[in-house]
């Protein structure tokens, strides 16, 4: 007889609720949200002698706990937040009763969840990189952008230049009485300019070490950082039946709210993983840009949308979508680019 453990995981404690394989609640407890004391309820529950199938929402601790429940032999299903709104949306929500909702709809049906499949440690780690730079850069925005305030409330103005170079020009000519204001803020942001450059040598480095990449780096466009979360965030390049099942898979398709005669038109889901659909989206701008070379893509942003027209949001995510395709067949074939292959076949035929 299986059993069902619903994990409702908070930041402080963790509520486990257990079904039988007729719905009755066997048990209830409180666990503390620490490897140890997890671990050590997950293998008595596995020591008991029957299957037991573990449910718990994708979050900020998911990784970890999904790893513990597979390590104590219990199958373990990591559901979609999106896909349990019955949670959330319940009239009496609760820790308690949400990990028994968990229990009963991956007892019911685990497809309800639509499982989420997580990455390994060391893609999770080398993820890690990425984001860690990632806040490093918005934070230095942040602080330039409020130097750049500081200085207007006296009625002067920063010279304009690039991110990189910000601390170094600056410093030149801060305006008079701004020297202690402004001086610890260009200070930090040189700082956080050289560890930011520190990082992206370490993400060029772990870019090759993928030969594989090297196909998708011959988009221009398309840098280290890009290519290198792509993979990771896909993991296996075969997991999809078809090359545009990436484009649902990273929110680049409209979501539907179709009943009746009424199918009305909406925005692009954003499901999937919001970091690297941002990355793709600025190779898509730039491609899709006056400064980039000619290529299918390009030529098929400005067929939908001209610079400058009312479309061109939509062909920005237009091009986005069909770059992530591209991205993917690349990988899985290994084929060399070729930026106006689709406009050669074209008039070849």
């Amino acid at each position: 007889m299986t059993k069902y453990l619903g994990i409702d995981v908070g930041d402080r404690n963790c509520h486990l609720c257990v079904l039988d394989n007729d719905g009755k609640v066997q048990r209830r407890y409180v666990c503390r949200t620490e490897r140890g004391p997890l671990a050590a309820e997950l293998k008595e529950l596995a020591c008991d002698g029957e299957p037991v199938v573990a449910i718990l929402e994708a979050g900020q601790h998911s990784h970890w706990i999904a790893e513990l429940s597979q390590e104590a032999g219990l199958d373990t299903i990591v559901a979609n937040p999106r896909s349990v709104r019955i949670i959330y949306e319940g009239n009496r929500k609760s820790d308690r009763n949400d990990a028994e909702h968990l229990a009963r709809l991956g007892r019911v049906d685990p497809q309800l969840l639509k499982p989420v499949t997580l990455r390994s440690t060391e893609a999770q780690a080398q993820m890690t990189v990425l984001r860690s730079r990632d806040v490093l850069v918005r934070t230095r925005r942040a602080l330039i952008n409020s130097a750049r305030g500081l200085a207007k409330t006296v009625g002067a103005r920063l010279p304009p230049c690039d991110a990189d170079a910000f601390a170094v020009k600056v410093s030149e000519c801060v305006p008079r009485g701004l020297e202690v204001a402004l001086m610890p803020l260009l200070a930090t942001v040189d700082d956080l300019t050289k560890r930011i450059r520190a990082l992206d040598g370490e993400i060029r480095r772990r870019t090759k070490e993928r030969p594989e990449a090297k196909r998708l780096l011959e988009i221009q466009g398309v840098g280290d950082i890009t290519v290198l979360a792509f993979m990771l965030v896909v993991g296996d390049p075969n997991r999809f039946s078809t090359a545009r099942d990436i484009g649902p898979y990273l929110g680049l398709v409209p979501k539907r709210d179709q009943s009746g005669a009424k199918d009305p038109s909406l925005r692009i889901s954003k499901a999937g993983n919001g970091f690297l659909r941002r990355l793709l989206v600025n190779c898509a701008q730039y491609i899709a840009g006056p400064h980039s070379p000619d290529s299918d893509l390009k030529r098929f942003a400005n067929r939908i949308g001209p610079a400058g027209s009312v479309d061109r949001r939509k062909a920005i995510i237009a091009v986005t979508r069909k770059l992530a395709v591209l991205l993917l067949r690349l990988w899985q074939t290994g084929q060399p680019y070729q930026a106006l292959r689709g406009t050669a076949e074209l008039q070849a035929s």
